[in-house]
């Protein structure tokens, strides 16, 4: 079977300065270009071998799509040749590179060559970067287990010329592994990452990388009066569910966490007693993937030094059928002491944050961020193009929008009024669950769970509407795309927190 914490291909990523002369682009095993689409003839002479590019691309055919390939001439060398309009998003730029990483990996080279020339400096950062985090993704060997075993990608050496000023190389590569880490651990099979071997994944992990970490199994959240999160375990065949607590300390270590990141593990989720059609129970086993972003952030983070103490909270259970499994209608009392009645047991998930989300305010963190596969509404709401954010802090959706803007992981803002607790209100409980017709779920969901964050704390919930698109989203070549952990990176680190700005102003 396999493991539970992947082996991250050593792949070095070297820069030069000047773009490549003949002789080292023949050293290369591949050489991606990329150009603009309307390239002249001063552009090509830039390059190593400028009449075997200037010729290639003069045969294209005018419809044609997708990358050019060939072999330098009296070489074994392969070249893809890419050429994308100017100006284009940075999530065009991601797909686009995306399909050039596929036909290079296609070709299994040991050692790759980038060569982006012919746009401006910023957008020459753009598509670098996209390029090596392609390469980087495209060449990580997902989980799988068969007779016959299929060897990983060869590439080991990336080889990036004249890099613009904007691309950060030890950035790039922090990203790709914790996107490789969450996309790993959603596509394990549900017979390897239960709950259980989630909590040895935790503790490897967290020896492995110095984090401290605390696991609250049942009995501790009993104590707590977990009783939103207990109503969903109570059904599981084991007594193995509980909230992993991960803390990340660059400084003191007694320190209260700046920023908290928290998902939902829901390792397979059945949808209880409403159980799901065969359909829609097939891939349940992904209905952790929010968790796994929340990890895959906080290593990102820690390869990076990042300098701000964090805490990372998984909510880690099943959703399982079974004479002892929570039911309609019934009523149970969240760790904050707010009333919940029971409507639906496949909306488990808000039920499993409510008290995670509960238990993670304590320490007042300037910022708490939630993941989770939570909706089928916002999936029709956006497509699995863009996932949803919320927030109670409306002045931070400008920046969140941009943050999906410059990571090419794209989020779009829902309303997140107050008058939306109309539709949850409860006459047994304080609260519904969520509403009988499943009208505006996503946004009922997200009010439902502002109800267990503190007023003091600032809050983003992301509804991971793109955690798994079909043919792979921006630079992302599989269907489980790990969306988030670029995003947040980007997030936390080009942005401010709440608070910080007051501060440096004071």
């Amino acid at each position: 079977m396999p493991t539970l914490i992947p082996e991250t291909p050593a792949i070095s990523v070297s820069q030069r300065r000047i773009l490549p002369d003949e002789q080292q682009a023949v050293r290369l095993q591949h050489l991606v270009v990329l150009t603009p689409d309307k390239a002249g003839i001063a552009l090509w002479r830039q390059l190593p071998f400028s009449d075997t590019f200037a010729q290639l691309a003069k045969r294209r055919p005018p419809r044609a799509k997708g990358p050019l390939r060939t072999h330098l001439p009296d070489s074994a060398t392969a070249v893809t040749l890419g050429r994308v309009k100017p100006g284009r998003s940075v999530f065009a730029c991601h797909e686009s590179a995306r399909k050039l990483a596929a036909a290079v990996i296609a070709e299994d080279p040991g050692s790759a060559g980038i060569a982006v020339v012919g746009f401006s400096d910023d957008e020459t950062a753009v598509l670098q970067s996209a390029l090596v985090s392609a390469l980087l993704a495209a060449a990580f060997p997902m989980p799988a287990e068969r007779k016959k075993v299929v060897p990983p990608a060869r590439l080991r050496r990336i080889q990036l010329f004249a890099p613009a000023s904007g691309v950060d190389v030890t950035r790039l590569k922090a990203e790709a592994e914790g996107n490789n880490l969450a996309r790993w651990l959603t596509v394990l099979p549900p017979n390897v990452l239960d709950a259980a071997g989630y909590r040895t994944l935790a503790k490897a992990l967290a020896d492995r990388e110095g984090w401290r970490m605390r696991f609250l199994n049942e009995n501790a959240l009993a104590r707590e009066g977990a009783g939103a999160f207990l109503a969903v375990s109570q059904g599981n065949a084991n007594r193995d569910a509980g909230i992993i607590r991960l803390q990340y300390r660059p400084g003191k270590k007694s320190a209260a966490p700046d920023v908290t990141l928290v998902g939902k593990g829901v390792c397979f989720d059945t949808g209880g007693n409403n159980l799901k059609p065969f359909r829609s129970m097939l891939d349940m086993h992904e209905d952790m993937q929010g968790s796994a972003v929340a990890l895959g952030t906080l290593l990102a983070l820690s390869r990076l030094d990042y300098p701000r103490p964090v805490d990372c909270w998984l909510a880690v259970t099943e959703n399982r059928i079974g004479p002892t499994a929570y039911k309609s209608r019934d009523v149970v009392t969240a760790s904050n002491g707010v009333t919940i009645e029971v409507i639906h047991t496949d909306a488990e998930g808000r039920m499993a944050l409510a008290d995670t989300l509960a238990l993670a305010c304590a320490d007042e963190p300037k910022l708490m961020i939630d993941y989770a596969t939570l909706t089928g509404a916002c999936v029709s709401a956006l497509t699995t193009r863009y996932s949803g954010v919320f927030s109670n802090r409306p002045e931070l959706y400008p920046s969140l929008v941009a943050a999906g803007q410059a990571s090419g992981e794209r989020v779009w803002g829902f309303p997140m009024d107050s008058d939306f607790d109309q539709d949850i209100e409860s006459p047994a409980a304080d609260l519904v669950q969520c509403g009988v017709d499943g009208a505006g779920d996503h946004i009922l969901a997200s009010r439902f769970l502002n109800h267990f964050v503190a007023d003091g704390v600032p809050w983003v919930h992301m509804d991971l509407a793109a955690g798994h698109r079909k043919g792979g989203l921006g630079l992302i070549p599989t269907a489980v795309t790990g969306f988030g952990v670029r995003y947040t990176t980007g997030l936390l680190l080009d942005h401010p927190l709440p608070g910080d700005d007051a501060t440096e102003s004071e």
